[in-house]
């Protein structure tokens, strides 16, 4: 099938273009002007320049698409302060991608951001069918644009599928952007490392398989899917890496070593095949590959 993806040339978009080139599709990819492109161009058959919000460029990215992949987020408008110009590109803009993919399998990058606030009477359990309690103007954002795609498949059958990604991790193109980054060059530092807590994490790969695995597959609409691996706190992470830095440093392992809260991900291998068992041992791996680009 042919797929009109946004955010194509960044972290999840173009780990998700080289899987959907490998399953056989073909890809039109947005990316802004000043986007690089070199790692992604063996897999798009052509580029749109402009960003979701941009009419013309959308009208030319859904030229012969039969799936819609809406990956791109304007980070910059949002963390601005500027409300409006945050609903415009963010909510609004996406919005009315959906509204022109009418016809089309609407595949959204959601986030587990929907969620903040675990009712006590959840008791710890979270599954795809929990009202969302955003935390954030992103998570707001997030839970809104699936509330219109709801309605998109109630009002007129359009197939809708949120994926809702915990942090994700793997080689961002842009490697300071990568987790564990700026933790790895405070180590080199020799600074103490004292975060507290920690966090829920996807491997960047199995955000992209899962994703792809969503097209032609009727399992997959109306569907939410959470994509998490596995639970680690930051002193994890620092541990991993000055081990393999080779360096003694003190590192606050006093956080608790699990969440209070878990997500269920059971229906992500039942319908999409995606085995997400990857434990913190693959966090350990992902340390060592970021250390070896370093």
């Amino acid at each position: 099938m042919h797929i009109a993806l946004t955010g194509a040339s960044g972290f999840i978009g173009s780990v998700i273009t080289r899987h959907a080139f490998n399953a056989g599709h073909t890809v039109s990819a947005l990316v802004r002007n000043t986007s690089k492109r070199n790692h992604i161009e063996k897999y798009v058959q052509n580029f749109v320049v402009g960003t979701h919000d941009d009419d013309e460029a959308i009208d030319c990215l859904l030229q012969d698409a039969d799936i819609v992949i809406h990956n791109s987020f304007d980070w910059s408008a949002c963390k601005s302060g500027d409300l409006d110009q945050h609903l415009k590109t963010n909510l609004h803009g996406s919005i009315k991608l959906l509204e022109k993919s009418r016809d089309r399998h609407f595949i959204y990058m959601s986030s587990i951001s929907v969620h903040h606030h675990m009712h006590p009477n959840w008791n710890g359990q979270i599954d795809e069918s929990h009202p969302t309690r955003p935390g954030s103007n992103y998570g707001a954002c997030k839970a809104a644009v699936e509330a219109h795609m709801w309605g998109a498949n109630a009002s007129h059958g359009q197939l809708v599928t949120a994926l809702r990604p915990t942090a994700v991790y793997g080689i961002d193109p842009n490697i300071e952007r990568t987790f564990g980054y700026p933790m790895i060059q405070s180590l080199k530092e020799g600074k103490p490392y004292n975060k507290l807590g920690g966090g829920k994490f996807v491997n960047v790969e199995d955000v992209a398989a899962a994703t792809i695995a969503c097209i032609g597959n009727p399992k997959s609409s109306p569907r939410v899917y959470n994509l998490v691996n596995c639970y680690a706190r930051w002193a994890d992470w620092a541990t991993f890496a000055a081990k393999a830095l080779g360096i003694d440093i003190n590192i606050d392992t006093s956080s608790p070593p699990a969440p209070i809260n878990t997500f269920e991900t059971e229906y992500v291998t039942e319908d999409l095949g995606v085995k997400l068992n990857r434990g913190i041992q693959d966090i350990e791996k992902a340390v060592k590959e970021l250390l070896n680009v370093m």
